[in-house]
């Protein structure tokens, strides 16, 4: 089972391999994780250059439509040359890629099956202005909470803060948990309204969301799960922020639903 794994803006594949060890010792042999480096380099992500040296990388610097789907074609082309991989893992930004180029797959050839049979998105979300090239109404609403919470994160992930309150800097700015009326709200998912979307634009694959309830991006990542098909997505919050938690508890939750991703995809 081996699974292609993207890392977040302006860290590197040994930052996300080290990130994602706790949960990955806990996997059989089976499973086999490729890492690998963004194809642009990037000044570090806030807080980062704390924990690990250089060099850092990116899969855009800004989120324009051409820097997407340039990132769309490199992801295309490394996955002929290096796949075939069972599945993709991916933090943040690598996120943002795969959800990305998954709904613009489904969306100009939707009798293609994707390159890949299941995902695992971890902190992710899927670029608002992609769904907006994609024909998606985003309101005003969607806007003003991606541009808050973005830069909410860039403070509460920098080096000042972690220096100042270390795992307690992460505040959520997100009104709504898992379980609440409002994260079964297709109609607004803030700020946008999946009764809205047409069923083609969806992750028609098996999908994981790990997320922090304490993360400012949680919008981000709620509406990513909507994206995705109901009835082949499991959910877990692991109730800290932008990064992924080494506890023991975790990391056998996280493995728990790596193994379930393999074994829906049929991998």
């Amino acid at each position: 089972m081996r699974f292609l794994c993207l890392h977040g803006k302006g860290t590197s594949a040994a930052i996300f391999k080290s990130q994602s060890t706790s949960f990955r010792s806990r996997l059989g042999p089976e499973f086999s994780f490729d890492f690998v480096d963004g194809f642009l380099p990037s000044t570090p992500a806030a807080g980062v250059d704390l924990f690990y040296s250089p060099p850092y990388y990116s899969f855009w610097n800004d989120t324009a439509i051409k820097e997407i789907r340039k990132a769309h074609r490199w992801l295309k082309d490394y996955l002929e040359r290096h796949g075939p991989y069972d599945g993709v893992m991916c933090f943040s930004q690598g996120c943002s890629l795969i959800a990305s180029f998954c709904l613009y797959h489904q969306a100009e050839t939707p009798d293609q099956p994707l390159p890949f049979k299941s995902a695992i998105f971890i902190c992710g979300g899927c670029p608002l202005q992609a769904l907006e090239d994609l024909g998606i109404h985003v309101s005003q609403e969607a806007w003003d909470i991606n541009d808050s919470s973005s830069k909410a994160l860039s403070t509460q992930a920098s080096s000042d803060a972690i220096l100042k309150s270390g795992t307690n800097r992460w505040i959520s700015l997100a009104s709504s948990k898992p379980g609440s009326k409002d994260f079964f709200d297709s109609a607004n998912v803030y700020g946008l309204d999946f009764t809205q979307i047409p069923r083609h634009l969806r992750i028609k694959i098996p999908t994981v969301h790990i997320y922090g309830a304490k993360d400012p991006r949680y919008p981000s990542s709620l509406q990513l799960v909507h994206l995705s098909e109901p009835g082949l997505r499991k959910t877990y919050d692991h109730g800290g922020g932008h990064d992924v938690p080494r506890t023991s508890d975790v990391s056998e939750t996280i493995a728990h639903l790596v193994e379930w991703n393999a074994l829906t995809a049929g991998i």
